[in-house]
C-alpha cells in the first residue's frame, strides 16, 4: 500500500550549542504553514527538565543514555510506535533532536535501515556549534580527545552548520572560527551564522541529503564510536531550597571547566512561579514558566570526567 514517507531532521551539536532554540523555531515555522511535526528528545539523565516546551506536541521522550549507543534499541522502538500511532493522527515532519554528545550517523543508520527507510525519508542533518567555545574545543591544551573526536563526528556528518553564538566573539576571532571550520569540513558544505539559533527558515528546512539506497557496506560500522563518550555524564541535584538569582549564576560560574552544561528548574526567592534555567558558554538565562505544576524544581549538571562528590560539596558550601 501506498504511503507518504515522513521528512526527518536530526539536530545535532556539542552541548550547549542551541538546538533546543532551533528545535522550537522549526516547530513554529512548521506550525505556521500547518503542518503537524512529531519530536523525539534525548536526554543523558533521567530526567528532561525541558519537556514543558513542548506540551502542545507529539513527543517521544528517551531519557537516560544516548540514541547513538545506549539506547539505540529504544530509538527503533520508538519510531515503530510513532508508526503505529501515525495511522492514527498522522505527523508531517520528524524532528530528532539527540543529545549533546550524539553521533548523528548513528541515528543515519537506522533511519536508513528496515523496516524505516520505507516510511521516513532524512532530509537533512543540522550541526550547530557553539562559537564562544569552538577554538577550546579544538585545542589539544584545553579539551578531551574524546571532545575532539565528537565534534569531528558531528561536523562530518552535517549537512548544513549553524555557527551558533556569535554575538559572543570578538569579529577578529570569529575570522579564526570561520577558518578553523572550514579546515575541518571543507569549503563545500554550507555554513550560517546565527545569534541565538537566528537563521532563515529556508536554509534550515532545505533538502540536503542525496536519496540513498541500502548498502550494507556503505553504513557506519565503527564499534569504538559506541563509546566515544564513556566519560560524559549527567549529575542531578534535588531538594532545592529558593534561591537568588544572581547567587545560583555565580555558582554556577565557578563550577570546574569540566562541567560543559547546566539546565533546570529553580524557585528564585521573591518570586511566585518556577524559572527555567539554561547555562552554557558561561552565561545564565531565565524564563518564567507558567504553571508551578509542571516539573518539582531540580539542576542538571552535564560534562566530561565530572566529580560529583566535588560538585556537592560546592554546593552545599554555598547554600547551605
Amino acid at each position: 500500500m501506498f504511503h507518504k514517507k515522513i521528512s526527518v531532521y536530526i539536530i545535532s551539536g556539542f552541548l550547549g550549542s542551541g538546538k533546543t532554540t532551533v528545535l522550537l523555531k522549526m516547530i513554529e515555522e512548521l506550525q505556521k504553514k500547518k503542518l503537524k511535526p512529531g519530536i523525539i528528545l534525548n536526554e543523558l539523565g533521567d530526567t528532561n527538565v525541558e519537556s514543558h516546551l513542548f506540551k502542545k506536541e507529539k513527543v517521544f521522550e528517551l531519557l537516560n543514555g544516548c540514541i547513538c549507543c545506549t539506547i539505540q534499541d529504544d530509538l527503533k522502538e520508538t519510531m515503530q510506535q510513532f508508526l503505529i500511532e501515525n495511522e492514527k493522527e498522522p505527523v508531517d515532519v520528524l524532528l530528532i533532536e539527540g543529545t549533546g554528545v550524539a553521533n548523528p550517523l548513528e541515528i543515519k543508520e537506522v533511519l536508513l535501515s528496515i523496516p524505516f527507510i520505507d516510511y521516513f525519508e532524512l532530509i537533512s542533518i543540522i550541526t550547530l556549534v557553539d562559537a564562544s567555545h569552538f577554538l577550546d574545543y579544538q585545542s589539544i591544551f584545553s579539551s578531551s580527545r574524546e571532545v575532539r573526536k565528537l565534534l569531528s563526528e558531528q561536523l562530518a556528518s552535517a549537512n548544513v552548520i549553524i555557527l551558533n553564538k556569535t554575538d559572543l566573539v570578538p569579529i577578529s576571532q570569529l575570522e579564526k572560527i570561520k577558518v578553523k571550520l572550514t579546515d575541518n569540513v571543507g569549503a563545500e558544505k554550507p555554513v550560517f551564522l546565527a545569534k541565538y539559533g537566528e537563521i532563515e527558515s529556508e536554509k534550515l528546512f532545505e533538502k540536503r541529503m542525496q536519496t540513498v539506497s541500502i548498502n550494507k557496506n556503505s553504513l557506519h560500522n565503527d564499534n569504538e564510536g559506541h563509546h566515544h563518550h564513556a566519560n560524559i555524564q549527567a549529575i542531578k541535584i534535588e531538594d532545592l531550597p529558593k534561591f537568588h538569582s544572581k547567587k545560583l549564576e555565580n555558582w554556577l560560574k565557578q563550577l570546574p571547566k569540566e562541567v560543559l552544561r547546566g539546565k533546570g528548574v529553580v524557585e528564585i526567592e521573591g518570586e511566585n512561579k518556577l524559572f527555567n534555567f539554561q547555562f552554557a558558554s558561561g552565561k545564565t538565562h531565565f524564563t518564567g514558566l507558567h504553571s508551578k505544576n509542571i516539573t518539582k524544581p531540580v539542576i542538571i549538571l552535564i560534562g566530561m570526567n565530572i566529580n560529583r562528590k566535588q560538585i556537592q560539596q560546592s554546593y552545599d558550601r554555598y547554600f547551605n
